[in-house]
């Protein structure tokens, strides 16, 4: 059984108030289901990793064949061109969101994961459903403490 995923993550501001969305297809059972949620505080590039995340947290057998399709170079670079692996190796020194990494890195090595870059905002159904949740969740008023980035926004504010 393969899976699709639809991510995208959105930030109004950057920092701002931040949403993921995560839409998942099981095309041979025609099954589909969304997954969204907002943060007070965060990025752009923190919600789209998040929203990739929990395509993989949602996997329920180990070894599932999963196609990603994201908007986000950041993501999808990161990972195809192994860039992840070396960050990794080298302690993840200088880079940023290394919580959000290190715990992709523990799902994707469950299973068979593979990227696809999607133009965003160009008429992708399924890409343009997950920006319209990912921005409804980071307009709610359910939002979310991103407590990584904010205890660490926190520290960057006090070294000044």
């Amino acid at each position: 059984m393969a899976i699709i995923a639809y991510t995208d993550g959105s930030s109004l501001g950057n920092p701002g108030p931040g949403g993921y969305a995560t839409i998942l297809l099981e095309t041979e059972l025609k099954i589909k289901k969304e997954f969204s949620q907002g943060y007070r505080l965060t990025t752009n590039n923190r919600m789209e990793l998040l929203a990739v995340i929990v395509a993989l947290e949602k996997l329920k057998n180990p070894k599932t064949t999963i196609t990603i399709y994201t908007d986000s170079k950041y993501v999808c670079d990161s990972v195809e061109k192994k860039w992840v692996m070396g960050w990794e190796k080298k302690g993840f020194k200088g880079k940023k969101n290394e919580d959000l990494w290190r715990r992709f890195l523990i799902l994707y090595r469950k299973h068979h994961v593979s990227f696809q870059w999607v133009k965003g905002h160009a008429g992708n159904e399924f890409n343009e459903r997950a920006d319209e949740l990912a921005v409804a969740a980071a307009n709610s008023k359910d939002l979310l403490i991103d407590s990584f980035f904010e205890k660490q926004q926190e520290q960057e504010e006090g070294m000044f």
